[in-house]
């Protein structure tokens, strides 16, 4: 049971993902600080309240709804998958665009095994005679 959960555990795609989480949650954090320190200020101050949880509420029946509440967590979401999708993923599909066309580069810059095995065997065939 214990090598079972040790081969689980060095799978690489489990490593890789383990990794991916720590980052994804330190990466977070730094656009959390900076929509909730310098973002969302700016937008409650369009709207005349100290932050963003404070637009929007209002109470029924002595229940307290805060519409501002969802919408900072929305946005606080947005500008986190906005962050991640141009600051990581865009440049790591470049990334592999760039690799792909230097292997495509390599690829065509020389003959084929079949082309090489066809001219050793023609080379072969005019030594004979």
């Amino acid at each position: 049971m214990l090598q079972g959960f040790k081969e689980f555990i060095t799978r690489g795609n489990v490593v890789d993902l383990a990794v991916a989480v720590v980052i994804g949650a330190a990466f977070t954090a730094i656009v959390t600080a900076v929509v909730d320190g310098i973002i969302t200020p700016l937008i409650a101050a369009v709207f005349g309240e100290p932050n963003l949880a404070a637009v929007g509420n209002f109470e029924v029946n002595g229940a307290q709804f805060s519409l501002g509440l969802v919408l900072d967590a929305l946005f606080t979401f947005v500008c986190v998958a906005a962050a991640i999708y141009f600051l990581i993923i865009v440049p790591m599909n470049k990334l592999a665009e760039r690799r792909k066309k230097s292997d495509e580069v390599v690829e065509e810059a020389g003959p084929t095994e079949v082309e090489l095995l066809m001219e050793i065997r023609d080379a072969l065939a005019r030594d004979k005679n």
